[in-house]
């Protein structure tokens, strides 16, 4: 799922113009010796910190059909994980890096949520929301000035990207249907009479191929013979 969101950012900042515009997009931590390496303009979306957002949290599981209705398996309720990115622009002026960073913040503060043609993979198959939040307030998790410190660099401007994604549950598949019709053996006598029988077969008597729709198919309904009560005569 994570780099499905990767690949998602990706998209959205491509569709901005930013690499039209010789502007280099990668994933990398902004790191002294990363920095000391670049020679292009760059915008880096650094993943920094990964939480889940228990208050989502579901159990349960939801079945799954074909096309015929049949159930094909089981699935858990996805978990949902926040993401935080932080995002930097390096170029040789401080004023191209601002540029570039109002171009990102324009950018994401255009939805709330990452368009559904930029999701892949099972984001694209579960078609839920990825919810996007940029630059706000109070979010949780480390600081940028810890995240600065952590990489061994110095604090410069940056926009905090918060995304909240599901995490697909994990799917239990259906087992394949039956085709062959219960079937009851008799146990050996307790005081050592015959053997228990060969088998009985219960409602598809003599049945040894049900075709190929199985026991599913229409079947004539056989009427059952005379019947006894329990301590009483047939009727």
């Amino acid at each position: 799922m994570i780099h499905e969101v990767d690949e998602g950012l990706r998209l959205l900042l491509v569709e901005a113009g930013l690499e039209e515009s010789g502007v280099e997009l990668v994933f990398d931590a902004p790191t002294r010796d990363w920095s000391a390496r670049r020679n292009a303009p760059t915008i880096s979306v650094f993943l920094h910190d990964i939480r889940e957002d228990v208050s989502r949290r579901r159990t349960g599981t939801a079945e799954e059909h074909d096309a015929d209705g049949v159930i094909v398996g089981w699935r858990t309720p996805p978990r949902w994980f926040e993401l935080t990115y932080l995002i930097t622009a390096w170029t040789n002026r401080p004023q191209d890096e601002h540029r570039l960073l109002s171009e990102v913040l324009r950018c994401l503060i255009r939805a709330d949520v990452l368009p559904a043609r930029m999701c892949t993979g099972s984001l694209a198959e579960l078609g839920l929301a990825v919810g996007l939040e940029a630059a706000a307030p109070g979010m949780d998790g480390p600081s940028a000035s810890d995240v600065w410190s952590a990489l061994g660099g110095e604090l410069k401007a940056s926009v905090a990207l918060r995304v909240s994604a599901p995490l697909a549950g994990e799917r239990t598949p259906a087992g394949p249907p039956v085709t062959e019709g219960l079937v009851v053996r008799s146990a050996p006598a307790v005081d050592g009479g015959s053997d228990g029988d060969a088998g009985r077969r219960l409602r598809y008597t003599g049945a040894t191929d049900p075709g190929a729709d199985g026991f599913a198919g229409t079947r004539e309904r056989l009427h059952p013979t005379a019947r006894r009560r329990r301590g009483g005569t047939a009727r």
